[in-house]
């Protein structure tokens, strides 16, 4: 079973064909990077105008690395939430347009949902219970999977994601966009010297990063920062202590048999190896293509949605704050 998968929630267009949900034919990523970097910064305007520029080449590329016409796909899935509106709608009206066109069926999917069954890309054999650690620019979530499709959300952000928190360290220190693997980057020479604080909000599986980020911003200006790698070695310990820590917690309480990792953030090495280092269960985690915002993942997902009935219909709209629990 053949699904096309689109997806257009921030800054990348991306379209792939994903067979039985687990086997990758094409995967194509049309990347903003360059665009945005000279604002430090997504600008939502930017993006979307740029998604109508790119989704239709980006679809096509899809559908022809994977040797794939219209009458091989069982239903096209989607990315509807969360994420900038604008960008949303590109790809959801896209999607719209080519269900009609080819009477296939249209599967709207959850971004973080998508970042989860990237793992299903990777070839392992999964078993339920899991506790799924989503840490993104956007979202920073510690989710009980029971099922497919059974979420339970025990933790999130109070305030900035992970990845928003690398991205305003970044900045601060001047490593440039994007800010994680600029972090990553300069932290490879510097250590752990700084002393900054891990909020632990003890009694919960929240996370809040913005007294570490407020930290640093006082060691710069009080003139503190004598190693930059340090100052980013420092930084990048103090939010990987922390997911690492409360993660394996959650895995521990509900038994999980696996830990899944999820998002642009989950490819940073330093949290890759923290957690399979001192995880007490088996630690599952995507190629780095498949942790930052591509269709493949969201193909994968909406086999899973369309095995289940979970089909849409051209009513589906695009939900900003979507949630998945």
């Amino acid at each position: 079973m053949k699904i096309l998968g689109i997806e257009t929630s921030c800054d990348e267009t991306a379209a792939a064909v994903v067979e039985d949900g687990v086997r990758i034919l094409s995967n194509q990523i049309a990347s903003q990077v360059g665009i945005h970097a000279r604002y430090g910064g997504i600008v939502p305007e930017v993006a979307s105008r740029q998604h109508v520029l790119s989704i239709i080449p980006v679809v096509r590329q899809a559908m022809t690395e994977a040797e794939a016409n219209w009458n091989d796909l069982e239903a096209i899935a989607v990315t509807n939430g969360p994420g900038l509106a604008g960008s949303l709608l590109v790809g959801v009206n896209v999607a719209k347009a080519i269900a009609l066109a080819q009477k296939l069926p249209i599967i709207g999917v959850n971004h973080l949902e998508g970042h989860i069954y990237a793992n299903w890309l990777t070839g392992a054999d999964i078993s339920f219970p899991v506790v799924c650690l989503i840490v993104s620019g956007g979202h920073s979530d510690l989710v009980l999977m029971r099922g497919h499709g059974e979420y339970v959300t025990v933790g999130r952000t109070r305030d900035d994601a992970a990845g928003e928190a690398f991205d305003k360290a970044a900045r601060v220190l001047g490593l440039g966009y994007p800010g994680g693997p600029a972090i990553e980057q300069a932290a490879t020479a510097g250590a752990d010297s700084l002393g900054l604080p891990r909020s632990w909000l003890k009694g919960s599986y929240d996370f809040s990063f913005s007294g570490l980020k407020t930290a640093l911003i006082h060691q710069v200006k009080a003139g503190e920062i004598s190693s930059l790698a340090d100052a980013a070695a420092s930084f990048q310990q103090a939010v990987v202590d922390v997911l690492v820590e409360k993660t394996i917690m959650v895995a521990r309480e509900y038994q999980a048999r696996h830990i899944l990792l999820a998002g642009g953030v989950a490819s940073n090495g330093q949290l890759r190896q923290q957690m399979m280092k001192h995880s007490p269960v088996s630690v599952l985690v995507p190629e780095l293509i498949l942790c930052t915002d591509n269709a493949a993942m969201i193909a994968a997902c909406g086999y899973y949605r369309f095995q289940a009935g979970k089909i849409d219909d051209l009513a589906l709209d695009v939900v900003a704050g979507l949630r998945l629990a």
